[in-house]
């Protein structure tokens, strides 16, 4: 299955309309070990299972596995594929609503989400969304994680 084409709000007032809209699927990425070693060296997290592909190999997963949190920040890289806001000063990142890490991420493995906007409504002078995604896992039965997250757009 192909990514369908970036949904394009028009302001405010369109994206308002949007709840229930379903955005699809976002292309693939990859999950390779360069990127769970970056993600590392930010978060100061080295746990074996994530950077030492020799003694992961006879680990759980037979290969070292992306950090969980590392799978969620990538929500904001498969979103940015799926929709974007225009004509609005600025938006931000509200937070998280439900976190689920369902499957870990074996390194290779390439991930996307799909995502719904379950709730889209007035707050101040924002507009807030809550998105509903899944982050998948190529080849795999069972989503990385499923996500509930906030964010507000401003005139």
């Amino acid at each position: 299955m192909t990514a369908r084409h970036m949904r394009i709000f028009d302001g405010l007032t369109d994206l308002a309309g949007s709840e229930g809209e379903d955005l699809g699927a976002s292309d693939w990425i990859l999950v390779d070990q360069r990127r769970i070693d970056g993600f590392a060296d930010v978060t100061g997290d080295h746990q074996w299972i994530h950077v030492d592909p020799a003694r992961a190999a006879s680990g759980p997963f037979g290969r070292t596995i992306a950090h969980g949190y590392l799978t969620l920040s990538l929500l904001a890289e498969l979103t940015t594929r799926l929709y974007r806001v225009d004509n609005v000063s600025f938006a931000v990142n509200y937070g998280l609503d439900r976190v689920r890490f369902i499957t870990p991420v074996i390194e290779g493995s390439r991930v996307r989400a799909t995502a719904r906007l379950a709730q889209v409504g007035r707050v101040d002078s924002a507009v807030q969304l809550k998105l509903e995604s899944v982050i998948e896992i190529e080849g795999s039965a069972r989503p990385a994680a499923v996500v509930t997250s906030l964010a507000r757009y401003f005139a």
